[in-house]
């Protein structure tokens, strides 16, 4: 016992020394070009050009023929998504998207919001902007800058962008009303992929930031989960200025000395914050710790290896489908490994879920889209400068219970010393934004309304 106490001093000591130290800085905003070749001379094409998602005949055609051709392998007796996506389920999965999955109708559905393009360091980078329909006498609306992550793409945004930039119209307050652009990261569905190594989350977050720039914002607001979130991350530290308010629901927090405080916080975790509600998202550390690498075995791949998985995926639309929506199972909850079905109809539609995996399939980028592990994860995190850096701009975070790892309000606050909202929230997993817009579109707005009262 005393041992214990003696140990939770001493490192409570060098949490103090190793928080105290860390001085406010920035990135540098530097310059890059990720287009093929060599960067013209010439000056970039600064243009804004509208753009629509199309499909064909022999697009839809060529699938079709693709998910009758099918091998699945039979899954072991009672081992329900224990395994990985069932074969028994997703036979009921391709059946649908071959006979009764409309990608027409789909792509309507996509275009009822505002596409665009524009080259940004040699790269045709795709967004989607939407403004309100209607702003109340004297309003102006707030520019929100939104950020996806991996396996997931600006089609996640489409059931939030109504709440926030039309909040009357879905009984919620006109106070604040938003102006939203949900651009593709780099090398995911109409966003150009990289021609040259190293496009990582701060150089995509440097694109972003001159696509705001370009759009006329010299000021705004930025949210994000999954890469969404360091991408955002990276921006506050790249131009903390030019950034009014960080809105997250998830973050990379490695180096803290907090996270230690596993070991010991079973039995001492008043003494390092944590609630009671952290406690029992926390522990047992045994269980959260299996789950962890249980949920990580991808992530060793995408992070050394992309292309030679991106092989299959990319010549096999069933086999990209089982990859991408088993973590649409067991990431909205772990617990849905043990259903037959991976639980993905209680909280999606198959023809949401299916758009997902077209924009991968129809766009070809999903070896793209997971060589932004390398590029970020590749020579391992802590080898990041950004990593080291504390990020000063006014934050808001909500922790949705059943995200892969939970943060505690004092490791979130280490890491964004001006957290001004931190939220337990009710339900919900990692696709905060899909899954549960309304409570993810009441979390931002009651964090700006923090903010603009400051």
């Amino acid at each position: 016992m005393l041992l214990e106490i003696l140990l939770a001093s001493v490192l409570g000591f060098v949490i103090y020394w190793f928080v105290s130290k860390d001085k406010e800085e920035t990135l540098p905003l530097e310059d890059g070009w990720w287009g093929p070749g060599v960067r013209p001379t010439a000056g970039e094409d600064e243009s804004i050009r509208p753009f629509k998602v199309e499909t064909s005949d022999e697009e839809i055609n060529d699938l079709h023929q693709r998910i009758e051709k099918v091998r699945l392998a039979p899954p072991l007796e009672d081992s329900r998504f224990h395994y990985g996506f069932n074969s028994n389920y997703l036979r009921k999965v391709i059946s649908y998207w071959r006979n009764g999955f409309d990608w027409r109708k789909q792509v309507e559905i996509l275009n009822k919001y505002p596409h665009f393009k524009t080259k940004i360091e040699g790269l045709d980078i795709h967004f989607i902007h939407v403004k309100p329909p209607q702003l109340p006498s004297g309003h102006t609306p707030k520019p929100l800058l939104m950020v996806h992550g991996w396996p997931g793409s600006f089609y996640e945004f489409y059931k939030i962008i109504p709440l926030l930039t039309d909040p009357k119209n879905h009984g919620l307050s006109d106070e604040h009303v938003f102006e939203v652009i949900c651009p593709s990261i780099p090398g995911y569905g109409f966003s150009e992929a990289s021609s040259k190594k190293g496009c990582n989350s701060v150089a995509t977050a440097r694109i972003f930031y001159k696509l705001m720039l370009r759009l006329g914002f010299q000021q705004f607001y930025i949210q994000g989960g999954d890469w969404g979130a360091l991408i955002c991350t990276n921006m506050a530290q790249l131009v903390p200025s030019h950034v009014k308010g960080l809105h997250l629901n998830m973050a990379l927090i490695l180096r803290n000395f907090y996270t230690i405080s596993l070991l010991l916080g079973r039995r001492f975790g008043g003494l390092f914050g944590y609630t009671e509600r952290d406690m029992e998202l926390l522990y047992p550390f045994k269980k959260v710790f299996y789950s962890l690498v249980r949920e990580s075995g991808y992530m060793h791949i995408q992070c050394t290896k992309p292309d030679t998985v991106g092989c299959a995926l990319n010549d096999s639309p069933v086999g990209l489908a089982a990859y991408i929506l088993e973590k649409f199972s067991t990431w909205t909850n772990s617990e849905f490994r043990d259903l037959e079905d991976g639980g993905l109809e209680r909280k999606f539609s198959l023809d949401d879920l299916l758009t997902g995996i077209m924009l991968y399939w129809t766009t070809g980028t999903i070896t793209s889209s997971q060589r932004f592990y390398k590029e970020n994860l590749g020579q391992g995190f802590m080898a990041n400068k950004h990593e080291t850096m504390k990020v000063y701009v006014p934050t808001g975070f909500a922790a949705f219970p059943y995200e892969l790892v939970h943060l505690p309000e004092k490791w979130v606050k280490s890491k964004y010393p001006k957290l001004l909202s931190y939220s337990y929230m009710p339900r919900g997993g990692h696709f905060a934004a899909f899954e549960e817009p309304e409570l993810l579109a009441q979390d931002i707005r009651k964090f700006v309304g923090l903010v603009e009262r400051q």
